[in-house]
């Protein structure tokens, strides 16, 4: 027997399948959300972090008179400091929030294909189940053809009517919890 390695077979079709997926979710996004998943990028690195340490410290070394040969022009508590890092905040918060707005549509995407991808599994292993009752049935198995189990999974399930079920035990459970 050999082993398959993830460079050939069903294994890289996949993986290639996958990345074509993100490339082609990646290229459809528009100027804006490139132009915020790049601050969103720099925003989240420690050069960001070790920027604004060493700003601060020159801002508050200069405005406190440390700096002897320059002259304040933000005297405690900086009020332009206080400004300029409320005014980045607002942009930086707006930036993570179309980037998180975005990760949420692809995830919702990918929900979506999961649901297509699950209701068509069910779909063939009931098919599956059918056939196997079949070929049981004229072989003369009696314990596959009569297992309740086997028979209540080789049926077609309603997922409106699986989503309803859901729907009502969870408001249920809501309502004993009150």
């Amino acid at each position: 027997m050999s082993v398959q390695t993830v460079h050939d077979g069903p294994v890289q079709k996949h993986i290639e399948l996958i990345a074509k997926h993100e490339q082609e979710f990646l290229s459809r996004r528009t100027w804006d959300e490139r132009v915020g998943d790049s601050v969103s990028s720099l925003v989240g690195s420690l050069t960001f972090v070790a920027f604004h340490v060493i700003l601060l410290l020159i801002w508050i070394t200069t405005n406190t008179g440390l700096m002897l040969h320059i002259k304040a022009f933000d005297p405690p508590p900086f009020p332009i400091l206080d400004l300029l890092l409320s005014f980045e905040s607002i942009l930086l918060a707006s930036f993570i929030l179309m980037r998180q707005s975005r990760i949420a549509r692809r995830s919702e995407e990918r929900n979506h294909l999961e649901l297509q991808l699950m209701l068509l599994t069910e779909k063939e292993l009931t098919a599956n189940l059918s056939i196997s009752r079949e070929i049981a049935k004229r072989l003369g198995l009696s314990g596959v053809i009569d297992d309740h189990e086997i028979n209540q999974l080789s049926e077609e399930i309603s997922v409106d009517q699986m989503a309803e079920s859901i729907r009502d035990r969870l408001s249920g459970e809501k309502l004993s919890e009150e």
